[in-house]
């Protein structure tokens, strides 16, 4: 039966029984009645031990079981998806509540049908009355923990409607004060008020001690919070962290001159969904004024240290007006040479001075062979460094090696006809930093002058080949402009230079005309037996489309409109 307003009301009773049993399970084998859950809110929750976002989830659960559980209003049931009883047990262990016998297969079959369970882990919240309340319990328990309870639509718009009143009503007491808390703790365990904090620029480090991206992070951010300090700013750091388990925590938090939130403090999943957190590590910056300064200034300290303090927008205007300076005066030297380090290495290590390369266009190809997509891509390039080269003999590319060790580096170098930076070379760190390589493979496109035109030349590639050369603004958008007018276009025709077959439209490269023997980009119309083609140009002057064609290009009657392969009502 459907409620007023769609969800569903159950009778939990029939609903958890079988004609073999009235009955629950606890971990400890003790059985409970069903007639007890009667007047209670219930979750159902489908689960299982071989899913790792439910092994993740669980103990998320637990806690919120556990603070909700000593009201006596609320119970959870276990709907396992293991595949046997061993399994199941292992896992219900580790579950302070109820559960479905795992022999009762029946049963369990049943619930996951008539909740349309498509994927686990999933939370099912059935009110007192028997009526569904929410099917997303575990986005909501994940968002708000056991502030999200009684789970009912009116209180998570109530949360959402606290949460736009607490962003602009913020101050530093609001953000870091919870029911139960009003300070950090040191790492030696001193607890300090919040209020020591108010009226300094904060930031709040979200941060993971077991993730490497964090620890690597961490070690920068403790040299410019000494920096900072020894300027006798007044500037402090509050960690909020994400660790599993207090060892981590304290071994991580011990090496750290800031403050923090207690361990598996509530408030940590509060502020990662108040500021939105989409990664660690992330910084954000609170102003003397508890208002929100920046975001996340990580990238910031990553690439400027020190010199990024104290985040404010005028610094940052500051910054990116010094970048765009160094951008205007960067040369192919500036970027690749440091200090004697002044060559690259050509095949049989050959070395080739950086100053032979000034004036050319070059692509800077970050790569390895320890990477799937890097080894999918590297044949797409070689032919597309083969015909520039064709054309444009001063044109070079440049593998910059992610490798693990130089066998591995040699190896796949061999496999391409280009210039390399010597394995472990230093200037793979600086340049990596200046062009935010997050990912590879990745191809930045120099040109002549030794200013960057483009850090997504991987995709120019991956698109139109050695066409997009010499991957400007300009070139694209000649291809752009040339894909628009192949609209017009039909897609065969017939002939007079090759009656033998129809002609197709098909996207080519590069490619010699065969009606006035000039090169030809992006389109051709093209014999797929004969491999002859024709540039647009030579094909339409004297081309007749096919009757297909000629019928696409009439106009619909009125009132109905027409893609080219049906038509439709208007």
């Amino acid at each position: 039966m459907d409620g007023e307003d769609g969800f569903a009301v159950h009778d939990v009773v029939s609903v958890l029984s079988s004609p073999n049993r009235d009955y629950l399970i606890r971990n400890n084998g003790n059985q409970v009645k069903i007639t007890s859950l009667r007047g209670k809110k219930l979750g159902l929750y489908f689960s299982a031990s071989w899913c790792g976002p439910c092994r993740r989830f669980t103990p998320e659960l637990v806690e919120v079981y556990n603070a909700l559980s000593l009201k006596g209003d609320f119970e959870i049931t276990f709907v396992s998806a293991d595949e046997d009883d061993e399994m199941f047990k292992e896992y219900f262990s580790e579950m302070p509540w109820l559960a479905i016998p795992f022999s009762d297969s029946d049963t369990r079959d049943h619930l996951d049908e008539l909740f349309r369970v498509s994927g686990i882990p999933h939370l099912v919240i059935i009110g007192e009355n028997g009526k569904v309340l929410t099917d997303s319990g575990v986005e909501i328990i994940r968002e708000y923990g056991v502030e999200g309870f009684p789970f009912t639509p009116e209180r998570i718009k109530e949360l959402k409607e606290q949460e736009e009143v607490a962003k602009r009503e913020q101050s530093l007491r609001s953000i870091l004060v919870s029911d139960s808390r009003d300070f950090v703790i040191s790492a030696n365990g001193m607890k300090v008020p919040i209020s020591k904090l108010e009226g300094r620029l904060v930031g709040l480090y979200f941060s993971l001690s077991s993730y490497k991206l964090c620890v690597d992070f961490t070690s920068k951010l403790v040299d410019v919070y000494a920096k900072v300090k020894a300027m006798g700013e007044s500037f402090e750091i509050v960690l909020i962290s994400f660790d599993d388990d207090e060892e981590s925590f304290n071994e991580g938090f011990g090496s750290m001159p800031w403050f923090a939130l207690p361990f598996k403090d509530e408030s940590c999943r509060k502020l990662a969904r108040y500021f939105e957190l989409s990664t660690v590590p992330t910084l954000v910056m609170i102003g003397p004024d508890g208002k929100t300064l920046h975001s996340n200034v990580v990238e910031a300290i990553e690439e400027y240290g020190i010199q990024a303090y104290p985040f404010t927008p005028a610094k940052f205007a500051e910054l990116e007006e010094i970048e765009k300076a160094k951008q205007e005066a960067q040369t192919l030297e500036s970027i690749l040479v440091s200090g004697n380090r002044d060559y690259l290495i050509g095949k049989h290590g050959v070395k080739v001075p950086v100053s032979d390369l000034v004036g050319k266009n070059i692509l800077l190809y970050f790569s390895a062979h320890w990477c799937p997509p890097c080894r999918a891509f590297l044949p797409k390039l070689t032919e597309a460094y083969h015909k520039i080269k064709a054309k444009d003999s001063g044109f070079e590319v440049i593998f910059i090696s992610s490798d693990r060790d130089q066998t591995s580096f040699d190896d796949f170098f061999s496999e391409m006809p280009w210039l390399a930076l010597p394995f472990g070379d230093e200037r793979k760190e600086s340049l990596s930093k200046m062009f935010k390589v997050q990912g590879i493979p990745k191809a930045v496109a120099i040109g002549p002058t030794g200013r960057t035109i483009t850090t997504q030349a991987r995709d120019l590639v991956a698109d139109h080949g050695a066409d997009a050369y010499p991957f400007t603004d300009e070139r694209l958008q000649e291809i752009e402009a040339q894909y628009e007018m192949a609209k017009g276009w039909p897609d065969k025709l017939s002939h007079g230079l090759h009656e033998e077959h129809e002609l197709v439209l098909t996207q080519h490269q590069i490619y010699t005309c065969d009606g006035c023997d000039e090169e030809g980009h992006v389109w051709a119309f093209s014999c797929e037996e004969c491999g002859f083609d024709l540039h647009p140009k030579c094909a339409l002057e004297d081309g007749k489309g096919t009757e297909d064609d000629a019928m696409d290009e009439e106009k619909p009657e009125e009132g109905w409109i027409c893609d080219g392969k049906v038509c439709f009502k208007a």
